[in-house]
Protein backbone atom coordinates (compact mmCIF):
# COMPACT_ATOMS: atom_id res chain seq x y z
CA UNK A 1 0.00 0.00 0.00
CA UNK A 2 1.32 3.50 -0.86
CA UNK A 3 0.49 6.84 0.40
CA UNK A 4 -3.20 7.55 0.46
CA UNK A 5 -4.23 10.10 -2.74
CA UNK A 6 -5.01 13.40 -1.06
CA UNK A 7 -8.06 13.61 -2.96
CA UNK A 8 -9.35 10.89 -0.79
CA UNK A 9 -8.26 12.45 2.46
CA UNK A 10 -10.15 15.74 1.61
CA UNK A 11 -13.46 13.78 0.87
CA UNK A 12 -12.75 12.00 4.45
CA UNK A 13 -12.58 15.62 5.80
CA UNK A 14 -16.00 16.70 4.03
CA UNK A 15 -17.67 13.52 5.43
CA UNK A 16 -16.71 14.29 8.80
CA UNK A 17 -17.39 18.29 8.60
CA UNK A 18 -19.91 17.71 10.80
CA UNK A 19 -19.72 14.60 13.00
CA UNK A 20 -16.39 15.47 15.03
CA UNK A 21 -14.78 18.03 17.29
CA UNK A 22 -12.82 20.67 15.77
CA UNK A 23 -9.84 20.85 18.67
CA UNK A 24 -7.17 23.98 17.49
CA UNK A 25 -3.44 22.89 16.78
CA UNK A 26 -2.69 24.74 20.31
CA UNK A 27 1.22 26.04 21.57
CA UNK A 28 2.40 24.53 25.05
CA UNK A 29 3.97 26.63 26.65
CA UNK A 30 5.34 24.46 29.73
CA UNK A 31 6.23 21.96 27.46
CA UNK A 32 7.93 24.02 25.19
CA UNK A 33 9.86 25.47 27.92
CA UNK A 34 10.73 22.37 28.90
CA UNK A 35 11.74 20.63 25.71
CA UNK A 36 13.44 23.87 25.01
CA UNK A 37 11.21 24.20 21.67
CA UNK A 38 8.00 25.58 20.39
CA UNK A 39 5.53 22.74 20.84
CA UNK A 40 2.13 22.40 19.88
CA UNK A 41 -0.64 19.91 20.40
CA UNK A 42 -3.34 18.72 18.27
CA UNK A 43 -6.26 17.31 20.84
CA UNK A 44 -7.73 14.32 20.20
CA UNK A 45 -7.42 12.97 23.54
CA UNK A 46 -10.60 15.93 23.40
CA UNK A 47 -12.12 13.99 20.36
CA UNK A 48 -15.07 12.63 20.43
CA UNK A 49 -15.03 9.25 21.45
CA UNK A 50 -11.70 10.69 23.56
CA UNK A 51 -10.01 9.57 20.15
CA UNK A 52 -8.85 10.27 16.64
CA UNK A 53 -10.14 6.11 15.83
CA UNK A 54 -13.54 8.07 15.29
CA UNK A 55 -12.46 9.24 12.18
CA UNK A 56 -11.52 6.88 10.14
CA UNK A 57 -14.01 4.81 11.81
CA UNK A 58 -16.66 6.46 10.37
CA UNK A 59 -15.22 7.55 7.12
CA UNK A 60 -15.21 3.90 6.20
CA UNK A 61 -18.75 2.89 7.40
CA UNK A 62 -20.30 6.26 5.29
CA UNK A 63 -17.96 4.77 2.36
CA UNK A 64 -19.96 1.64 3.09
CA UNK A 65 -23.54 3.19 3.09
CA UNK A 66 -22.52 5.47 0.12
CA UNK A 67 -21.70 2.53 -2.10
CA UNK A 68 -25.06 0.41 -0.79
CA UNK A 69 -27.17 3.37 -1.92
CA UNK A 70 -25.30 4.19 -5.05
CA UNK A 71 -25.59 0.28 -6.10
CA UNK A 72 -28.67 -1.07 -3.94
CA UNK A 73 -26.22 -3.30 -2.44
CA UNK A 74 -26.71 -4.23 1.39
CA UNK A 75 -23.04 -4.61 2.44
CA UNK A 76 -24.13 -3.11 5.70
CA UNK A 77 -27.46 -4.75 6.34
CA UNK A 78 -25.63 -7.22 8.34
CA UNK A 79 -24.10 -5.37 10.65
CA UNK A 80 -19.86 -4.75 11.74
CA UNK A 81 -17.28 -6.09 13.30
CA UNK A 82 -14.18 -5.08 14.46
CA UNK A 83 -11.08 -5.43 16.89
CA UNK A 84 -9.91 -2.97 18.97
CA UNK A 85 -7.84 -2.56 22.52
CA UNK A 86 -10.30 0.36 22.46
CA UNK A 87 -10.75 3.50 20.86
CA UNK A 88 -11.49 2.01 17.30
CA UNK A 89 -13.58 0.05 19.14
CA UNK A 90 -15.62 2.97 20.06
CA UNK A 91 -15.12 4.54 17.05
CA UNK A 92 -16.73 2.25 14.96
CA UNK A 93 -19.33 2.20 17.72
CA UNK A 94 -20.39 5.40 17.34
CA UNK A 95 -20.67 5.55 13.75
CA UNK A 96 -22.70 2.57 13.61
CA UNK A 97 -24.78 3.55 15.68
CA UNK A 98 -25.11 6.72 13.40
CA UNK A 99 -25.66 4.72 10.51
CA UNK A 100 -28.43 2.13 12.21
CA UNK A 101 -26.34 -0.61 11.95
CA UNK A 102 -25.48 -3.32 14.23
CA UNK A 103 -21.73 -3.82 15.39
CA UNK A 104 -19.97 -6.32 17.04
CA UNK A 105 -16.62 -5.19 18.71
CA UNK A 106 -14.06 -8.01 20.11
CA UNK A 107 -11.60 -6.53 22.60
CA UNK A 108 -8.56 -8.61 24.59
CA UNK A 109 -9.28 -9.38 27.94
CA UNK A 110 -7.07 -7.25 29.46
CA UNK A 111 -8.56 -4.19 27.59
CA UNK A 112 -9.56 -1.29 30.48
CA UNK A 113 -12.92 -0.79 31.78
CA UNK A 114 -13.60 1.97 30.70
CA UNK A 115 -12.54 1.07 27.01
CA UNK A 116 -14.95 -2.08 27.46
CA UNK A 117 -18.10 0.42 29.16
CA UNK A 118 -17.42 2.97 26.74
CA UNK A 119 -18.16 1.20 23.54
CA UNK A 120 -21.17 -0.84 25.10
CA UNK A 121 -22.78 2.36 25.59
CA UNK A 122 -22.83 3.45 22.68
CA UNK A 123 -25.07 0.00 21.99
CA UNK A 124 -22.13 -2.07 20.99
CA UNK A 125 -21.89 -5.93 21.72
CA UNK A 126 -18.55 -6.19 22.98
CA UNK A 127 -16.51 -9.91 23.17
CA UNK A 128 -13.81 -10.19 25.02
CA UNK A 129 -10.90 -12.21 23.13
CA UNK A 130 -7.57 -13.08 23.38
CA UNK A 131 -4.13 -11.58 25.31
CA UNK A 132 -3.28 -8.82 22.76
CA UNK A 133 -5.10 -7.02 19.67
CA UNK A 134 -3.68 -9.02 17.42
CA UNK A 135 -5.40 -12.36 19.00
CA UNK A 136 -8.58 -10.03 19.37
CA UNK A 137 -8.11 -10.13 15.80
CA UNK A 138 -8.21 -13.53 14.75
CA UNK A 139 -11.62 -14.14 16.33
CA UNK A 140 -12.71 -11.21 14.92
CA UNK A 141 -11.82 -12.33 11.40
CA UNK A 142 -13.36 -15.95 12.06
CA UNK A 143 -16.86 -14.38 13.41
CA UNK A 144 -17.12 -12.07 10.12
CA UNK A 145 -17.21 -15.13 8.64
CA UNK A 146 -19.60 -16.99 10.74
CA UNK A 147 -21.99 -14.21 10.97
CA UNK A 148 -21.79 -12.55 7.78
CA UNK A 149 -20.37 -8.91 9.05
CA UNK A 150 -18.32 -6.53 7.43
CA UNK A 151 -15.26 -6.32 8.97
CA UNK A 152 -13.58 -2.67 9.62
CA UNK A 153 -9.84 -2.69 10.22
CA UNK A 154 -8.55 -0.09 12.75
CA UNK A 155 -5.56 1.07 10.84
CA UNK A 156 -4.56 -1.50 7.42
CA UNK A 157 -7.47 -0.14 5.35
CA UNK A 158 -6.81 2.95 2.58
CA UNK A 159 -10.90 4.60 3.61
CA UNK A 160 -9.73 4.53 7.50
CA UNK A 161 -6.31 6.04 6.85
CA UNK A 162 -7.91 8.40 4.77
CA UNK A 163 -10.09 9.61 7.56
CA UNK A 164 -6.58 9.89 9.68
CA UNK A 165 -5.38 12.02 7.52
CA UNK A 166 -8.06 14.73 8.37
CA UNK A 167 -5.58 15.52 10.84
CA UNK A 168 -2.92 16.56 9.46
CA UNK A 169 -5.15 18.87 6.56
CA UNK A 170 -6.50 20.88 9.68
CA UNK A 171 -2.81 21.00 10.99
CA UNK A 172 -1.97 22.16 8.19
CA UNK A 173 -4.74 25.28 7.58
CA UNK A 174 -3.10 26.47 11.62
CA UNK A 175 0.32 26.13 11.93
CA UNK A 176 3.47 26.06 9.64
CA UNK A 177 5.77 23.08 11.55
CA UNK A 178 8.82 21.51 11.36
CA UNK A 179 8.40 17.92 12.46
CA UNK A 180 5.22 16.04 13.56
CA UNK A 181 5.24 13.37 16.00
CA UNK A 182 3.04 10.95 16.13
CA UNK A 183 2.47 7.20 17.84
CA UNK A 184 2.15 3.74 15.81
CA UNK A 185 0.81 0.89 16.86
CA UNK A 186 -0.21 -0.71 13.27
CA UNK A 187 0.55 2.52 11.09
CA UNK A 188 -2.96 3.62 10.72
CA UNK A 189 -2.77 7.16 11.97
CA UNK A 190 0.79 7.75 10.83
CA UNK A 191 0.08 6.71 7.20
CA UNK A 192 -2.90 9.28 7.15
CA UNK A 193 -1.16 12.02 8.57
CA UNK A 194 2.43 11.47 6.15
CA UNK A 195 -0.04 11.32 3.15
CA UNK A 196 -1.56 14.28 3.64
CA UNK A 197 1.80 16.04 4.51
CA UNK A 198 3.91 14.84 1.93
CA UNK A 199 1.17 15.99 -0.65
CA UNK A 200 1.35 19.57 0.87
CA UNK A 201 4.38 20.01 2.81
CA UNK A 202 6.50 17.38 2.12
CA UNK A 203 9.52 19.19 3.94
CA UNK A 204 7.69 18.25 7.27
CA UNK A 205 9.45 15.52 8.69
CA UNK A 206 7.07 12.86 10.18
CA UNK A 207 8.28 10.99 13.29
CA UNK A 208 6.60 8.07 14.39
CA UNK A 209 7.08 6.66 18.06
CA UNK A 210 7.10 3.35 19.24
CA UNK A 211 6.84 1.85 22.57
CA UNK A 212 9.49 -0.15 23.63
CA UNK A 213 7.49 -3.04 24.78
CA UNK A 214 5.93 -3.17 21.24
CA UNK A 215 8.49 -1.84 18.66
CA UNK A 216 7.52 -4.28 15.98
CA UNK A 217 6.96 -1.69 13.43
CA UNK A 218 10.09 0.36 13.92
CA UNK A 219 12.25 -2.96 14.01
CA UNK A 220 10.66 -3.57 10.60
CA UNK A 221 11.12 0.02 9.36
CA UNK A 222 14.58 0.14 9.97
CA UNK A 223 15.24 -3.65 8.52
CA UNK A 224 13.06 -2.85 5.58
CA UNK A 225 10.82 -5.75 6.13
CA UNK A 226 8.32 -7.22 8.38
CA UNK A 227 9.85 -8.27 11.53
CA UNK A 228 6.58 -9.21 14.20
CA UNK A 229 7.28 -9.13 17.97
CA UNK A 230 6.54 -12.65 19.85
CA UNK A 231 5.06 -10.43 22.60
CA UNK A 232 3.97 -6.99 23.46
CA UNK A 233 4.39 -5.28 27.03
CA UNK A 234 3.30 -1.83 27.46
CA UNK A 235 1.11 0.94 29.29
CA UNK A 236 0.50 2.46 25.83
CA UNK A 237 -2.26 -0.27 25.05
CA UNK A 238 -3.17 1.47 21.97
CA UNK A 239 -0.37 1.15 20.34
CA UNK A 240 0.25 -2.31 21.50
CA UNK A 241 0.14 -4.15 17.93
CA UNK A 242 2.25 -7.45 17.59
CA UNK A 243 2.18 -8.25 14.20
CA UNK A 244 3.02 -5.83 11.31
CA UNK A 245 1.40 -5.63 8.04
CA UNK A 246 3.33 -5.82 5.13
CA UNK A 247 0.90 -3.28 3.29
CA UNK A 248 1.25 -0.84 6.52
CA UNK A 249 4.97 -1.19 6.26
CA UNK A 250 5.24 0.31 2.92
CA UNK A 251 2.81 2.75 3.53
CA UNK A 252 5.24 3.71 6.52
CA UNK A 253 8.47 3.47 4.38
CA UNK A 254 6.64 5.64 2.00
CA UNK A 255 6.37 8.66 4.47
CA UNK A 256 8.00 8.58 7.22
CA UNK A 257 11.39 10.00 8.03
CA UNK A 258 12.19 7.96 11.49
CA UNK A 259 10.88 6.14 14.20
CA UNK A 260 11.93 6.36 17.35
CA UNK A 261 10.96 4.38 21.02
CA UNK A 262 10.07 5.40 24.27
CA UNK A 263 9.67 3.10 27.73
CA UNK A 264 6.90 2.85 29.94
CA UNK A 265 8.97 5.33 32.55
CA UNK A 266 8.97 7.90 30.03
CA UNK A 267 5.14 7.31 28.80
CA UNK A 268 4.16 7.51 32.59
CA UNK A 269 6.41 10.96 33.12
CA UNK A 270 4.60 12.50 29.96
CA UNK A 271 1.20 11.36 30.99
CA UNK A 272 1.77 12.99 34.52
CA UNK A 273 3.10 16.30 33.34
CA UNK A 274 -0.04 16.44 30.92
CA UNK A 275 -1.87 15.97 33.57
CA UNK A 276 -0.59 18.92 35.87
CA UNK A 277 0.77 21.11 33.34
CA UNK A 278 -1.37 21.26 30.33
CA UNK A 279 -4.20 20.08 32.54
CA UNK A 280 -5.08 17.12 29.62
CA UNK A 281 -5.89 13.27 30.53
CA UNK A 282 -3.80 11.24 27.74
CA UNK A 283 -3.38 7.58 27.63
CA UNK A 284 -0.11 5.61 27.23
CA UNK A 285 -0.20 5.88 23.52
CA UNK A 286 -1.88 9.24 23.65
CA UNK A 287 1.49 10.69 25.62
CA UNK A 288 3.99 8.28 23.46
CA UNK A 289 4.58 11.58 21.46
CA UNK A 290 5.40 14.46 24.07
CA UNK A 291 7.26 11.51 25.95
CA UNK A 292 9.68 11.30 23.15
CA UNK A 293 9.88 15.05 22.98
CA UNK A 294 10.45 15.73 26.38
CA UNK A 295 13.21 12.75 25.91
CA UNK A 296 14.60 14.16 22.79
CA UNK A 297 14.70 10.86 21.12
CA UNK A 298 14.99 13.05 17.94
CA UNK A 299 16.98 16.05 17.27
CA UNK A 300 14.89 19.43 16.91
CA UNK A 301 16.71 22.93 17.53
CA UNK A 302 15.53 26.02 19.57
CA UNK A 303 13.47 27.75 17.02
CA UNK A 304 11.95 24.59 15.97
CA UNK A 305 7.65 24.26 15.47
CA UNK A 306 7.29 20.46 16.53
CA UNK A 307 3.85 19.24 16.37
CA UNK A 308 2.82 16.11 18.48
CA UNK A 309 -0.29 13.98 18.69
CA UNK A 310 -2.32 13.30 21.61
CA UNK A 311 -4.06 10.13 20.28
CA UNK A 312 -6.46 9.58 22.70
CA UNK A 313 -7.30 10.30 26.18
CA UNK A 314 -8.81 7.03 27.05
CA UNK A 315 -6.88 5.79 30.43
CA UNK A 316 -8.05 3.62 33.49
CA UNK A 317 -8.58 5.55 35.77
CA UNK A 318 -6.50 2.60 38.31
CA UNK A 319 -3.78 2.79 35.59
CA UNK A 320 -3.49 6.81 35.95
CA UNK A 321 -3.63 5.89 39.86
CA UNK A 322 -1.05 4.07 39.48
CA UNK A 323 1.46 6.88 37.08
CA UNK A 324 0.41 9.76 39.54
CA UNK A 325 1.72 7.14 42.65
CA UNK A 326 4.98 6.75 41.16
CA UNK A 327 5.30 9.81 39.82
CA UNK A 328 5.31 11.16 43.41
CA UNK A 329 7.61 9.11 44.68
CA UNK A 330 9.79 9.51 41.96
CA UNK A 331 9.32 13.20 41.96
CA UNK A 332 10.42 13.20 46.09
CA UNK A 333 6.72 15.07 46.48
CA UNK A 334 5.87 11.33 48.63
CA UNK A 335 7.76 9.54 50.63
CA UNK A 336 7.68 5.96 52.26
CA UNK A 337 9.56 3.43 54.32
CA UNK A 338 9.48 0.76 56.97
CA UNK A 339 10.80 1.58 60.43
CA UNK A 340 11.66 -1.14 63.09
CA UNK A 341 9.97 0.40 66.94
CA UNK A 342 10.33 -1.14 70.04
CA UNK A 343 6.86 -2.10 71.01
CA UNK A 344 5.82 0.00 73.69
CA UNK A 345 4.07 2.54 74.56
CA UNK A 346 4.54 6.28 73.24
CA UNK A 347 7.01 4.68 70.39
CA UNK A 348 5.11 5.26 67.79
CA UNK A 349 4.06 8.77 69.32
CA UNK A 350 7.62 9.59 69.24
CA UNK A 351 8.39 9.01 66.06
CA UNK A 352 5.37 10.71 64.61
CA UNK A 353 6.37 13.95 66.44
CA UNK A 354 10.01 13.73 65.03
CA UNK A 355 8.37 13.41 61.37
CA UNK A 356 5.41 16.40 62.55
CA UNK A 357 8.33 18.36 63.36
CA UNK A 358 10.21 18.33 59.78
CA UNK A 359 7.00 19.51 58.23
CA UNK A 360 6.05 16.01 56.86
CA UNK A 361 2.43 15.33 56.60
CA UNK A 362 1.70 11.13 57.04
CA UNK A 363 -0.95 10.28 54.85
CA UNK A 364 -0.68 6.35 55.39
CA UNK A 365 0.48 4.55 58.63
CA UNK A 366 0.56 0.79 59.12
CA UNK A 367 1.68 -0.63 62.42
CA UNK A 368 2.71 -4.12 62.98
CA UNK A 369 4.07 -6.92 65.06
CA UNK A 370 3.83 -10.21 63.15
CA UNK A 371 5.84 -11.10 60.98
CA UNK A 372 8.49 -13.52 59.87
CA UNK A 373 11.33 -11.43 59.82
CA UNK A 374 10.16 -9.00 62.75
CA UNK A 375 11.83 -9.98 66.45
CA UNK A 376 10.12 -10.63 69.47
CA UNK A 377 9.24 -6.90 71.54
CA UNK A 378 9.73 -5.21 67.94
CA UNK A 379 7.28 -3.19 65.53
CA UNK A 380 7.42 -2.65 61.84
CA UNK A 381 5.98 0.56 61.03
CA UNK A 382 5.17 1.05 56.99
CA UNK A 383 4.60 5.27 56.69
CA UNK A 384 3.84 7.50 53.51
CA UNK A 385 4.72 11.11 53.83
CA UNK A 386 3.98 13.94 51.75
CA UNK A 387 7.01 15.61 51.28
CA UNK A 388 8.55 18.96 49.65
CA UNK A 389 11.22 17.60 47.24
CA UNK A 390 15.08 16.59 47.98
CA UNK A 391 16.31 18.50 50.22
CA UNK A 392 13.18 17.38 52.76
CA UNK A 393 13.44 13.65 52.03
CA UNK A 394 17.08 14.04 52.67
CA UNK A 395 16.45 15.94 55.85
CA UNK A 396 14.01 13.38 57.15
CA UNK A 397 16.28 10.61 56.35
CA UNK A 398 19.15 12.23 58.23
CA UNK A 399 16.94 12.77 61.28
CA UNK A 400 15.61 9.38 61.60
CA UNK A 401 18.98 8.39 61.18
CA UNK A 402 20.29 10.83 63.95
CA UNK A 403 17.38 9.42 66.49
CA UNK A 404 18.65 5.62 65.76
CA UNK A 405 16.03 4.41 63.90
CA UNK A 406 16.75 1.76 61.60
CA UNK A 407 14.40 2.30 58.14
CA UNK A 408 14.09 1.39 55.03
CA UNK A 409 12.96 2.74 51.82
CA UNK A 410 9.86 1.47 49.89
CA UNK A 411 9.12 2.07 46.68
Amino acid sequence: MKLIPLNEIKQAASRLENVIAKNPLAFAPRLSKLAATNVYLKKENLQLTGAFKIRGAFNKLAKLKESDDKNGTQILSSGVICASAGNHAQGVAYSAKHFGVKAVIVMPEATPLLKVSGTRALGAEVVLKGNNYDEACEYALQLAKEKNLSFIHPFADSDVIAGQGSIALEMIKEQPLDFVVVPIGGGGLISGIASAYKALQPQVKIIGVNASGANAMRTSFYEKRVHNAKSVRTIADGIAVRDVSSDMLECVMAGVDSIVEVDDDEIASAILFLLENQKLVVEGAGAAAVAAIIHKKFEFGCDSKVGAILSGGNIDVTMLNTIIEKGLLKSDRKMKFQVTLIDKPGSLQRLTEILTRQGANIVFINYSRVGAKIAYGDAVVELALEIKGREHKDSIQKILFENGYIFEMVM
